[in-house]
């Protein structure tokens, strides 16, 4: 009966050609639209800058215009000053900047995951200031820096400064005025980042470290931060490229005085484009900041040993 039901079964349909590929091949199919679009908005700003690096191009001085060749780039590095003074005073906030977000928004995560009460309450004032935009950042400290209204004018009144005083038009005052101003916003972001690492950190491994007798120092230093080694290396790493791109903070508190004093490049570069109308000189500038961002982020990874074991 078995051998007889065997040879009345029909024969399998013969399988076409590639249609075992196609299912594999139709999720990317779905998502080619999008990816063209993405890829056609990105490449085509990115292509047009490098172009425009090799041009003179001004609007206003269309007599001007033509192919530089390199001259732009060799003027940059040999002729203008100003653009290493923004590039060392760029390196100077970034690393102060990211620094200090680090460690206060660690020192943040580590708190807000810990057990108390009103701790949904203490989390969300603690992420709010990174829900605000940057205009309105600077609109906010702006205000709170006002010398008639603002912080100096209380301080003035308890007999600490004097009155008029404004501390973003002194060059002495106005880079740590403009670095506190950008921590509100900063650190936010690096206490969400390490606090949703924290959340994954096993407490069994906390509690084989504490019958082993070892003190909360030790296991922050041996569990705690080698577990956060990869979320550290990225939020540092992305922070870092958007601070040194950082310009409507820093256009709206000081515009880039007093005197060039927190002018970074991507400011420098944003007054030669849009004040100054020399898109050519321009476009070689922000070539030359996205060359020096490509390759530190690329030594910065190879160093750090991001995604390998921790």
């Amino acid at each position: 009966m078995a051998q007889a039901a065997a040879v009345a079964k029909p024969p399998a349909p013969p399988r076409r050609r590639g249609a075992s590929a196609t299912p594999r091949r139709l999720p990317y199919l779905l998502i080619a639209p999008a990816a063209l679009l993405m890829l056609g908005f990105i490449a085509y700003p990115v292509l047009s800058v490098f172009y425009y690096s090799l041009q003179n191009y001004n609007p206003t001085k269309p007599w001007r215009n033509g192919y530089a060749g390199f001259d732009n780039f060799v003027h940059a590095f040999t002729q203008d000053p100003q653009f290493w003074d923004t590039l060392i005073f760029s390196a100077k906030w970034v690393v102060v900047e990211v620094g200090l977000q680090l460690l206060f928004g660690l020192a943040l995560a580590l708190i807000v995951n810990q057990t108390f009460v009103g701790r949904g309450i203490g989390r969300a004032m603690v992420f709010s200031p990174w829900a605000v935009s940057g205009v309105l950042t600077s609109a906010i400290w702006v205000l709170l820096y006002n010398s008639q209204t603002g912080i100096t004018r209380y301080l003035a009144d308890m007999g600490i400064g004097s009155y008029g005083t404004s501390w973003l038009s002194d060059t002495s005052t106005v880079f740590p005025a403009t670095v506190v101003a950008d921590l509100w916003r900063g650190v936010p972001f690096f206490a969400i980042l390490i606090l949703a690492d924290l959340q994954s950190v096993s407490k069994d491994l906390y509690e084989a470290a504490e019958v082993d007798g070892a003190s909360r120092l030790k296991q922050f230093w041996h569990i705690t931060l080698p577990h956060l080694k990869d979320a550290i290396v990225l939020s540092t790493l992305l922070r870092a490229v958007w601070e040194f791109n950082n310009v409507d903070l820093l256009y709206t508190l000081t515009g880039g005085g007093p005197a060039g004093e927190t002018t970074t490049l991507p400011l420098y570069i944003a007054n030669t484009s849009v004040d100054a109308h020399n898109f050519g000189y321009a476009s070689a500038l922000t070539t030359v900041a996205f060359v020096i961002l490509l390759f530190c982020s690329i030594v910065y990874l190879r160093l750090s040993k991001f995604g390998g074991e921790k």
